[in-house]
């Protein structure tokens, strides 16, 4: 029996409320579309890793495979990113496979105390580098059995802690999850979120049930969206939890606690590391460094980094569709990723400090203020995914390019702003100058390279 008491809340009252208690009352419906997302998920992942390579004649709308890469890296997770920066974590409450399977698995728990070690702030900023460099190892978004390997091994992973830690929790989500650090980072500018009014929750009967939050959270004492799943089942407790809306980014303020895994995150992974994903294989310095190397080895009669290691799952290999990495390929591939997070990262970390020795804080404190564009950059990464699927399919975006520096400018803008409210002009310009070099290398990719 439900013992926890609905009661109207207090905080505020209007249609954004009456939504939250929605999700509360509906949950037997959110959990059906949970497990309609897990059966798409595993149609889309799984199934492509057992047919044979598309070839050059299929199309998205005649190869399953090209079918499913084409939901799920080019309309998917593009919208997930979108999603989060609109709404907040909806996409790990509501839809997400892996957070719906580990707290399903969590109800056969050991319920074993969650160990220090595994609550290290720095695990997922460590995981999206993992990920990311992985994942162009083994072009994870060129072929299905890459993609099953990582994504579903991350699942079972996420099963297995739930049935270790945690008994109807989301350890997984909270501490280990690759992109829970980019979804948390970008639901702090979400002009929505689920807020709590301490004084009502603090002048509440004591009665009923508490609220047995899934990732983890102290419901009464929730300031930020950012580890919020937005499912709802804590709208309404004790009259004193709403889902409300706000003024985009109104967390990043000049009193918030400083976020230093998060913003090394920022800084080093979103508009580092995976600018550097989404660029190496148009690059031409890639290919230069790739050409000298290669001659200079073939000069000193050193043959072995031109071979191939020969497993798919180590470096790309495809030779039936002539792709195939050597070892070259795939070190010079991760001293590349390397080299544009230390690169460009270095950079915005300088920018910040800069302006943190005039505004009288640590760049930490400044670095939330480029979560905007750190989430455009992303977005604007992932959907090459989806312009480059459909110019296989023969349809070209010629305004594509425009639009997407038109939303990287805006983001900057935006980011402008939100570091004037934390350091005033030097903060502000900070920002600008921070956003030109990754700016000026989405650019080159686009117009020169």
């Amino acid at each position: 029996m439900n013992l926890r008491r609905e009661t109207p809340c207090r905080t505020t009252p209007g249609g954004l409320a009456r939504a939250g208690l929605a999700l509360r009352r509906h949950r037997g419906l959110l959990l059906g579309v949970q497990w309609a997302v897990v059966l798409f998920y595993a149609v889309v992942v799984a199934l492509p890793a057992f047919l044979p390579l598309p070839g050059e004649g299929d199309r998205i709308l005649n190869h399953l495979t090209r079918f499913a890469q084409f939901l799920f890296w080019g309309v998917w997770w593009p919208f997930v990113i979108l999603s989060v920066m609109a709404l907040g974590r909806v996409w790990c409450g509501v839809f997400c496979p892996e957070g719906a399977l580990s707290e399903f698995a969590s109800r056969w728990s050991l319920d074993r105390p969650i160990p220090a070690w595994l609550k290290w702030g720095g695990w997922p900023f460590v995981a999206f580098l993992l990920t990311t460099a992985y994942g162009q190892m083994v072009s994870v978004y060129e072929y299905p059995r890459p993609a099953l390997l990582i994504l579903g091994g991350s699942t079972l992973v996420a099963i297995a802690v739930g049935l270790r830690y945690g008994r109807g929790r989301r350890v997984w989500c909270r501490h280990l999850c690759p992109v829970s650090g980019v979804f948390g980072l970008l639901a702090r500018i979400a002009p929505v979120h689920f807020a709590v009014d301490r004084a009502a929750w603090d002048a509440a009967p004591s009665h009923g049930a508490p609220v047995r939050c899934a990732p983890l959270i102290d419901i009464r004492r929730m300031q930020s969206a950012s580890a919020c799943h937005m499912c709802g089942q804590c709208a309404g407790q004790r009259g004193a939890v709403a889902l409300a809306g706000r003024r985009p980014g109104a967390e990043i303020v000049p009193g918030a606690a400083p976020d230093p895994w998060g913003a090394r995150l920022l800084v080093y992974g979103m508009l580092g590391a995976a600018l550097g994903a989404f660029q190496w294989s148009a690059s031409p310095w890639f290919i230069a460094a790739k050409q000298g190397l290669a001659v200079g080895l073939l000069e000193r009669d050193i043959a072995w980094p031109l071979e191939t290691p020969g497993q798919w799952w180590l470096f790309t290999h495809y030779p039936e569709v002539n792709d195939a990495f050597t070892w070259l390929d795939g070190g010079l591939l991760l001293a590349y990723l390397a080299a544009t997070a230390l690169v460009a990262g270095g950079w915005i970390r300088l920018c910040l400090g800069l302006a943190a020795r005039t505004a009288g804080r640590g760049w930490v404190r400044l670095a939330p203020a480029l979560i905007p564009y750190a989430g455009a950059s992303v977005f604007v990464g992932l959907s090459l995914l989806t312009t480059g699927q459909l110019s296989g399919e023969g349809v070209t975006l010629p305004w594509a390019h425009p639009a997407r520096l038109a939303l990287l400018a805006l983001a900057a803008l935006w980011s402008a702003r939100l570091a004037w409210r934390l350091g005033r002009a030097p903060a502000a310009l900070a920002a600008l100058a921070a956003a030109a070099l990754p700016g000026w290398l989405w650019w080159q990719q686009f117009y020169v390279w």
